[in-house]
């Protein structure tokens, strides 16, 4: 299993390099991750990167990182004007942060790129990125799952509302019904954990990415996997699917 690099260039935004943490004479891929909320995407991108080595680009670790920072870039300023006035974050605004970025994106060590594009102005916008930075994408892996399965997971999510730890009625259960097993505060089922909300979610996330998983299967790069199982199962499947896509014997 491969350690992995720093994470300051990806949230920095600066010129920096963690490629001396790889053997550069082992191949490196670079991925794109599309996947509803709930579909266990994040923890794909983490399984993924421990078994091929690479870094894992995230936007949402991007976001939460930047709102400690004292300097901010200004596309990154931008982005977090936009969130603390409750607006959504402009295709353009999150696009220019991902060229600030362009480092880890042209980076030796290749990328798991989670969280971007959620729209198809934005990949449109990340393949001219890349092609200026001589850059190709190997594969994009879609996280599948039917929308009331999706419902199913949200659903039985519960927050505890002191410390934020996230807990699960049947899957990751609480010793105490309703407790928090850290600060024994109680637990709540969130607005946007509950059923009509996140049907209200997964359709607006439909409608914005259909286009982007159309646009990368029109190139060939589009790969679906079954995101039902236990977390190692399913990075398995995605792992068998990327080398029958790469006519590659291991990854």
């Amino acid at each position: 299993m491969s350690q992995h690099p720093s994470q300051e260039a990806w949230i920095l935004g600066q010129d920096l390099s963690c490629e001396q943490h790889f053997d550069s004479r082992q191949r490196r891929y670079r991925f794109v991750l599309l996947g509803p909320p709930g579909v266990g995407k994040g923890t794909q991108a983490k399984l993924l990167c421990d078994r091929i080595g690479t870094c894992h680009l995230s936007t949402g670790d991007l976001f939460r990182a930047s709102q400690c920072l004292d300097e901010k870039s200004p596309a990154m300023a931008a982005a977090l004007e936009a969130m603390r006035q409750g607006q959504l974050v402009s295709d353009d605004v999150v696009m220019a942060m991902i060229r600030e970025r362009a480092n880890c994106l042209r980076c030796g060590g290749g990328f798991v790129l989670d969280g971007v594009p959620r729209t198809l102005a934005q990949a449109e916008s990340l393949e001219v990125t890349l092609s200026e930075i001589q850059v190709e994408l190997d594969a994009v892996i879609s996280y599948e799952m039917p929308l009331e399965e999706i419902v199913a997971r949200l659903g039985g999510r519960r927050t505890c509302a002191s410390c934020k730890a996230v807990y699960h009625v049947t899957a990751n259960p609480p010793q105490v019904k309703d407790i928090c097993d850290h600060c024994g505060d109680k637990l709540i089922h969130r607005e946007d954990d509950q059923p009509e909300t996140i049907r209200v979610r997964m359709q607006a996330y439909t409608e914005a990415t259909q286009p982007v998983a159309q646009f990368y299967a029109e190139r060939g790069a589009l790969i679906p996997i079954d995101a039902h199982g236990e977390p190692e199962a399913i990075v398995e499947r995605t792992l068998t699917a990327l080398k029958s896509h790469l006519a590659v014997e291991a990854l």
